[in-house]
């Protein structure tokens, strides 16, 4: 089915809203059109186009609530998704920690739909396929990638007047190429929200420069080196230590953030001087929804982390009231501040390093020091008198975040990534950092 518009949004969410007796009800629709390209061995496998879309009703009784969603917006299936809601509603135990819809609030929008995006066809997800393969086969390398496109919608609604329309559209790109022998592999990943901003072309070349320039790697002993983190090797990093920003878990003591004794680490400088992170939702590169869709409440530009001091923590609705603070919206995106140098001129600056243009495989595994541990992977270099002299073996790391941006000696430019682990619209830079901690050889490649 074709997105619904603003006026048609308002129309069912008012329907429904209009057809319970409860006490309260929250009312989300989301839906949208999502097209696909998957190819491996050089060949195209799958291809498609998915349309969709959704309503949740909830409704409350005192502290009681229930939950229906439906895909179907004719008044009968409206009306059943209803009655399920209150009947689920009348046999759920009082939640502790309800908290009532949000009154009435001003969303200011942001820039995120593209009518380019909007716009993509089956041809253009047909080119972005061909030339990483077309290109692959020429220097006999073998291409695996994935690209999709969406153009989607999120309307918002309560009994208390809320009401809040969007549409976004995005693009994401992977593609992994390796040599036909397995010796050599390179990976990429790039996503926008405007098509304008993707270059198949670049996106390939990476890839497929990556994997002709790892062959033969060598081994190289594990311990604590001078890194070059490339934005694909952090952002999964970055994006499990802003999972510890959550107040709750803070004022519990599960979090990083958590004074021995009781109280939090607010306003404390746990990072380098360089380091300031911040959320914005009308960013012009990684926008995202004016709101939280789980509050409703709307978003802030707000600084996580400024010059290194923890700047703010994210509150629910229930923890804010219990501790006395004003709730926001909780961030969609992170962006982390840097410079204008890229990630040559940070190898140009190194003596003797390591290039990382990937991390994965990453657990948790102590979440009051955010030690990570994971693997290098799709090209890995050694970087010696500012150039790098050879591919080495992958390792595999023990590290925690907040020591990694401890030791920053030199940012890039920040670049559009999105998170794998934790879902959050990245701005983020190519990082130099000292003694990052690699534990052992990995013979994967």
């Amino acid at each position: 089915m074709k997105n619904l518009t603003q006026e048609e949004s308002k129309r069912i969410s008012e329907r429904v809203m209009a057809l319970t007796k409860a006490d309260e009800c929250i009312v989300t629709i989301s839906g949208g059109r999502t097209g696909n390209i998957r190819y491996a061995r050089n060949n195209v496998s799958t291809a498609g186009l998915v349309d969709n879309a959704t309503l949740a009703v909830q409704v409350a009784y005192g502290k009681k609530q229930g939950t229906a969603t439906v895909n179907e917006f004719d008044d009968k299936s409206l009306e059943k998704a209803v009655r399920r809601a209150e009947d689920l509603a009348r046999l759920a135990p009082d939640n502790p920690e309800f908290m009532p819809a949000v009154a009435k609030q001003q969303f200011k929008a942001s820039d995120t739909f593209s009518a380019r995006t909007a716009a993509i066809d089956p041809e253009f997800r047909a080119q972005t396929a061909a030339y990483s393969i077309e290109t692959s086969r020429k220097k006999n390398l073998v291409s695996a990638g994935f690209f999709t496109d969406n153009h989607s919608f999120e309307a918002i609604a309560n009994s208390n007047g809320v009401f809040g329309y969007q549409e976004t559209t995005g693009v994401d790109f992977t593609c992994t190429v390796r040599t036909e022998d397995g010796r050599g592999s390179g990976w990429v990943k790039r996503s926008a929200t405007d098509v304008a901003r993707f270059d198949p072309r670049e996106a390939a070349d990476v890839a497929i420069e990556k994997a002709l320039r790892s062959v033969d790697a060598k081994a190289l002993e594990p311990g604590r080196y001078t890194v070059i983190l490339e934005p694909a090797a952090t952002s999964d990093l970055i994006g499990y230590m802003l999972s510890g920003f959550d107040a709750r878990q803070a004022d519990e003591g599960r979090s990083f953030l958590s004074k021995k004794g009781g109280g939090t680490r607010l306003g404390e400088k746990l990072f380098d001087q360089q380091v300031n992170i911040w959320c914005d939702p009308w960013d012009k590169d990684v926008a995202v929804l004016p709101w939280d869709s789980n509050t409703m409440l709307p978003r802030e530009r707000m600084h996580m982390i400024k010059d290194g001091k923890v700047a703010a923590l994210d509150y629910s609705l229930y923890w804010a009231k219990k501790q006395g603070v004003r709730a926001i919206g909780a961030p969609g995106n992170m962006i982390m501040g840097g410079t204008s140098k890229s990630t040559e001129e940070l190898i140009a600056g190194t003596k003797k390093g390591v290039l990382v243009t990937r991390t994965w495989y990453i657990r948790l595994v102590d979440p009051q020091s955010v030690l990570l541990t994971g693997l290098t992977r799709d090209g890995t270099f050694y970087i010696e008198n500012g150039k790098i002299k050879h591919p080495i073996k992958n390792f595999r790391f023990n590290e925690s975040p907040v020591t990694m941006l401890n030791n920053i000696e030199a940012i890039g430019k920040p670049q559009v990534i999105a998170g794998d682990e934790v879902q959050y619209s990245m701005l983020i830079p190519p990082m130099k950092v000292r003694d990052f901690n690699f534990t052992s050889l990995s013979d994967a490649v």
